[in-house]
């Protein structure tokens, strides 16, 4: 199984078409082709040895700001602020992310409250044997703990290299003691709203991590603490998904067992894809 994190791919193509221009127009055609011809080359690359390629999107939002409302605010603040049109450039990814779902003969998994990290990690929680091998195609760090499972591994496509991951358990731990500022969570002795408000949060030195990295969380923490870590744990802890949320994912998974690829000629012939056309058995 060959699971891409489709937001990070579209989003890294997206990036190499706008270069070092903050207020370029968006190509959707070239973007298009781009995207498509990203996913072509990782299935040629991967699939002889990890089998059926699948594509986890994000939904418009995650149940993860209906329990913690900062999560991801500054990435909507930093669109706001950027020259960039994000309105359109939203637009042109889900049109190519739609037509990815109606012609493709990939599943294409997205539900309701879930991003794409909690696809990924269902289908890898759900898999039928600890035999089947797992290609995990991202950057993003979080898929780090996922390597607690057997036969699972992340490749980078921005950075063309294997992440691998020496100590899952102690990575999450980590995580979760840390937090996450790219995705807006505080360390867990900072309050919720501190990087909203750019308040400093307090450090965490090596020496206290590492002592708390062989302790449990009850034994290192007082009631602020372990309030704060448990908001944490929630939000960078795969175990933490809801299980309607895991549920959902798994019944699409199932619906979309039987694509088709009777509808890929006629869609590269209508939006110009001559090149992709050429290889159109390599998808």
């Amino acid at each position: 199984m060959i699971i891409i994190d489709l937001s990070q791919v579209m989003i890294a193509t997206l990036m190499a078409q706008l270069g070092n221009h903050t207020n370029a127009e968006v190509d959707e055609n070239l973007l298009r082709h781009m995207v498509l011809n990203s996913i072509r080359a990782n299935k040629i690359k991967f699939s002889a040895e990890y089998g059926e390629l699948i594509i986890a999107a994000d939904a418009p939002r995650s149940w993860r700001r209906d329990v913690f409302s900062y999560y991801k605010a500054n990435r909507r603040r930093d669109r706001e602020a950027s020259e960039l049109n994000w309105t359109l450039i939203f637009e042109s990814l889900n049109k190519i992310r739609d037509e990815l779902k109606e012609v493709f003969p990939y599943r294409v998994i997205q539900v309701d409250g879930a991003e794409a990290d909690d696809v990924i990690a269902t289908l890898v929680k759900n898999r039928t044997n600890d035999f089947e091998k797992v290609l995990i195609l991202s950057g993003d760090k979080d898929f780090q703990q996922l390597q607690r499972y057997a036969n699972v591994k992340q490749y980078s496509p921005v950075l063309k290299k294997f992440i691998t991951c020496k100590n899952p358990d102690a990575y999450l731990k980590e995580h979760t003691i840390r937090g996450d500022i790219g995705d807006g969570v505080p360390n867990f002795l900072s309050s919720d709203d501190s990087l909203v408000n750019g308040t400093r949060q307090k450090p965490i030195s090596s020496k206290k991590l590492e002592s708390w990295l062989k302790s449990e969380p009850e034994q290192f923490c007082n009631q602020e603490m372990l309030r704060n870590y448990k908001r944490n744990q929630q939000l960078v802890d795969f175990d933490y998904i809801p299980k309607h949320i895991e549920e959902n994912i798994m019944t699409e998974y199932e619906r979309q067992g039987n694509k088709d690829r009777t509808q890929l000629f006629n869609y590269f012939i209508a939006n110009k894809l001559k090149n992709l056309v050429e290889a159109i058995n390599d998808f």
